[in-house]
């Protein structure tokens, strides 16, 4: 599987998807890796890496400073990001790079790793909570002076590493003046310390786009939708049409839609997302004009290591059994379909609209089944996610 040096990416001369250097239309197929610095070994990120190179895949995201207390706490060789100030404060002016296999050492390593597997990073410098501790544990690290320091740093450590995007934000809302300041300097540092070499966007909050706050800013290459996970019917498309009629033109991509196996809306009353969902939501997204699309598993994003009740969730399985969760393996069928049919040249139908839909005009939902006799409360009762339920019945 291993191939010859990957191309930079780029934005094609329409304005509406991604091609290599040489012109070459690309797919994103993307997976949603957030935990992959932060908890995985060596051996565990190559077997990661391999199983989505081997599905297909073309893109994994993941998160420097990621989510799970991935400032603050070791990774899984014993190593974190940061060093602390004179005032004992964890500082992301202060990268740990120190020692034989630093935390950065390893992030290295992973990206070279998925170089050599043709996978591009979609790489967050930072999740949103280490500058809005809206939710989860942060803490808030950021200023505007050290997120460009910061971002200043990964772009020189990186700015010859071909299979980089940067994605900044990070599932976090930008409520004040100083959450912006923050954004806007750290991409300025990033492009001092790249020269620009590399793609940037940004990941919203659930139900919202990057264009939303940051479609005029001149580092942002291409919008990023964050779908989400509390809408039980997949409307990602209406986000996506809204996207492509944007002036001035910019690609987008729906870059977290509803994960395979998390509860709809958080809450395991409410039953599971399953694979014809991530599959709906996928179709949708591309018919609908997005470059590329997303896919996530709720237990491999978190690299979870079994069934969990952590983080507010509700884990139905271990990161390595849902590898192979039929969503997953199904994806490179939205990418061969796109790249057989030329998606580089082709548009949303202009009888479409935010409310004429993929949903009515390209295949109607089936006729209920004997499917009915499984239901969501069924699925609840024995732990087991919907599609795992209806697929038994």
């Amino acid at each position: 599987m291993r191939g010859k040096p990957l191309q930079r990416l780029k934005v094609s001369a329409t304005k509406r998807f991604l091609v290599l250097e040489d012109g070459t239309p690309f797919f994103w197929l993307g997976d949603t890796a957030w935990e992959l610095f932060h908890k995985l070994n060596r051996d565990d990120a190559v077997h990661y890496l391999r199983t989505r190179a081997e599905q297909g895949f073309t893109v994994v995201q993941a998160v420097a400073l990621a989510e799970f207390e991935g400032a603050t706490t070791d990774n899984a060789h014993g190593r974190r990001p940061l060093r602390t100030n004179a005032s004992g404060a964890v500082d992301p002016a202060l990268p740990d790079v120190e020692g034989p296999y630093s935390y950065w050492d390893h992030v290295d390593w992973v990206l070279s790793e998925a170089a050599s597997l043709g996978l591009y990073v979609a790489l967050l410098p930072t999740w949103g909570d280490k500058f809005n501790k809206l939710w989860g544990k942060g803490p808030e690290l950021f200023t505007p002076e050290n997120a460009f320091a910061y971002g200043r740093w990964l772009g020189e450590r990186y700015r010859d590493a071909a299979n980089v995007v940067w994605v900044l934000g990070g599932d976090r809302p930008l409520q004040t003046r100083r959450h912006f300041e923050i954004v806007d300097a750290m991409a300025r540092g990033l492009k001092e310390g790249d020269g620009g070499s590399h793609l940037m966007t940004f990941h919203p909050q659930g139900a919202q786009s990057s264009s939303h706050h940051m479609h005029d800013e001149d580092w942002l290459d291409f919008n990023m939708i964050q779908s989400g996970h509390g809408e039980a019917q997949i409307t990602n498309y209406k986000r996506v049409l809204a996207d492509y009629e944007r002036q001035p033109v910019k690609p987008t991509l729906d870059g977290e839609p509803c994960y395979e196996d998390i509860p709809v809306g958080f809450r395991t009353e409410n039953g599971y997302f399953d694979e014809a969902d991530v599959r709906r939501a996928a179709y949708y997204a591309v018919l609908s004009g997005a470059l590329g699309h997303t896919y996530g598993h709720h237990s491999v994003w978190s690299m979870m290591d079994g069934p969990s009740e952590g983080h507010g969730h509700s884990f139905l399985m271990s990161w390595k059994q849902a590898l192979r969760r039929p969503g997953a393996e199904r994806m490179r069928h939205v990418r061969a379909l796109a790249e057989a049919r030329g998606f580089g040249r082709l548009a949303p139908p202009r009888t479409w609209s935010r409310t004429t839909t993929p949903a009515t005009t390209i295949w109607p939902r089936p006729a209920p089944t004997t499917m009915r006799t499984c239901t969501r409360r069924t699925a609840r009762r024995s732990r087991r996610s919907w599609g795992v339920c209806r697929a038994a019945g």
